[in-house]
């Protein structure tokens, strides 16, 4: 059984209304819509919450749920992010050693202009992309 059908049961075996949990979760209804329907999924404190709401045991919310232990394991790999984030950067600070060393071959082609500005600011949108997630 998938997290959106277990919770929606636990909620009603409980006699809570969506409203309900809402407020004691401190997100909007639409909120606990969207994880009964599975459009999203609560993060790991939510879970617990609910688990604590419910009085259930996170091995019931849990188990048997694949694309949520996958959201779960997404949401907390550091090590990965940290990984991308550093990749990024040591991406960009080679695109402005190279552009530096050739600004002279650079300057009198204009593919070439175009070219590696182009890669500059796709690599720093990457490196944008990658902080924001990080926060």
């Amino acid at each position: 059984m998938e997290i959106g059908d277990k919770l929606r049961k636990a909620r009603t075996a409980s006699l809570l209304t969506q409203e309900m949990v809402a407020e004691q979760l401190q997100v909007s209804r639409q909120t606990i819509s969207n994880w009964e329907n599975e459009k999203s999924y609560p993060d790991i404190i939510s879970i617990i919450k609910l688990s604590d709401l419910y009085q259930i045991s996170l091995d019931e919310l849990l188990k048997g749920d694949s694309k949520m232990i996958q959201h779960l394991e997404e949401s907390t790999d550091t090590v990965s992010s940290n990984k991308k984030l550093i990749m990024a950067i040591g991406i960009n600070i080679f695109f402005l050693i190279l552009f530096v060393l050739f600004n002279g071959l650079i300057a009198k082609n204009n593919y070439l202009i175009i070219g590696s500005a182009s890669i500059g600011i796709i690599s720093t949108c990457f490196l944008f992309y990658q902080i924001i997630k990080k926060f």
